[in-house]
């Protein structure tokens, strides 16, 4: 009877299998590194921890932070002094100057947040830069025109029917925009969840596997793109609807909406603060 090596080194032939196995194993590796690398230098980044942002992403969103509370302080200064025309009865024509540059400041605002939804537009979407309680209402980087225009109805009687009629235009045209924006949102949500979930749910080891998974994540993030559309988007109307009732109302109603609005917000943040500071049990 005669002996192979396998009978004769057992040990030898299993220890060359294991060799060979994980030169396999470190030649798959090589291969999706050089993957991940091509992607990359085609503008693709594939976070291995699943939530840790690219660094320039990263210094856009704190950028945003900062140049955001610089403005939020700036408006507190021109809210403040809008209240101190408003409570001595200054003129219409002091007024409108005052206002016209809450506007703009406002105008401001959504440049910065189109530049920070290049950066990054995950930040905005996340409402990280809000306090918690803003976070709640938050919708597409910001607050509902809609919502915001039945707020302020009570707060500016008594309106012309015709101020009644602009208004209630102004919100339904805004609900509708609202309503498609986030259909939209739905879509997108929808067509990413798809392709995501598309493919083989085998080993991701073999070459194919490795180039259909990356085209995935391409075709994943050409879909995440559009995500900066719907930011876009979104502010307009926030834009379009504060210029809008500021046609609608009189020089006084815009300065005592402007008021409203902030006082609004400013007691959202106040009870962020409130709640964060109450007494754990």
């Amino acid at each position: 009877m005669s002996l192979t090596e396998s009978d004769l080194f057992p040990d030898l032939i299993s220890m060359q299998a294991y060799v060979q196995q994980l030169e396999s194993s470190r030649l798959k590796l090589t291969q999706l590194e050089q993957e991940l690398q091509r992607a990359r230098q085609q503008g693709i980044f594939i976070s291995s921890s699943g939530d840790q942002a690219h660094s320039m992403a990263g210094n856009g969103a704190m950028a945003f932070d900062v140049e955001y509370a610089r403005w939020l302080e700036e408006q507190n200064k021109q809210i403040n002094e809008l209240r101190a025309a408003v409570n001595s009865h200054a003129s219409d024509t002091e007024l409108r100057m005052i206002v016209d540059g809450i506007l703009a400041h406002y105008d401001e605002v959504f440049r910065l947040k189109g530049v920070a939804a290049k950066a990054d537009v995950f930040h905005l979407l996340s409402g990280m830069w809000k306090t918690p309680a803003e976070r709640c209402f938050l919708w597409l980087g910001g607050f509902r025109s809609s919502e915001l225009l039945k707020l302020l109805v009570n707060q500016l009687e008594p309106l012309t029917e015709q101020q009644l009629m602009g208004i209630s235009n102004l919100q339904q045209s805004s609900q509708q925009t609202e309503d498609a924006l986030s259909q939209g949102m739905e879509a997108l949500q929808q067509s990413l969840a798809e392709t995501l979930s598309s493919g083989s749910l085998g080993s991701s080891n073999t070459s194919g596997n490795v180039a259909n998974y990356m085209g995935q994540m391409a075709t994943a993030m050409g879909k995440l793109g559009t995500l900066e559309g719907f930011i876009r988007q979104a502010d307009n109307l926030r834009q379009q609807t504060l210029q809008q009732m500021h046609r609608i109302l009189t020089t006084r109603q815009s300065a005592r909406a402007l008021l409203a609005i902030h006082d609004y917000f400013s007691r959202l943040r106040a009870l962020s603060s409130l709640w964060l500071a109450r007494p754990k049990e």
